[in-house]
């Protein structure tokens, strides 16, 4: 079992990104996106700050509780202007 470590959001410049992604079904990868919409409506409308959890590329667990402004394709855009690949991200709570 993978250790956790909770970070603040403006550390997330300084990590680098697993490459792959980190959910290997269709149906984990559909609900992830599904709670990446909901975080952003909840950052947008009510400024409502969620748990993301995601991984590096060296496979460590890491957690930080912030503010999703946008869902891209791709990315998403955090308060402050951090990004985070959605492809490294586990689950939004």
């Amino acid at each position: 079992m993978k250790t956790l470590a909770i970070i603040e959001k403006e550390l997330l410049s300084e990590l680098s990104f697993a490459r792959e992604d980190v959910l290997t079904t269709p149906d984990q990868r559909k609900q992830r996106f599904a709670e990446l919409q909901r975080a952003q409506t909840l950052g947008n409308l009510l400024q409502t700050k969620v748990f993301i959890t995601f991984e590096t590329r060296d496979g460590s667990l890491h957690q930080v509780h912030t503010t999703v402004w946008a869902v891209g394709e791709d990315f998403i855009s955090l308060k402050g202007g951090k990004s985070i690949p959605i492809r490294a991200i586990h689950s939004v709570h």
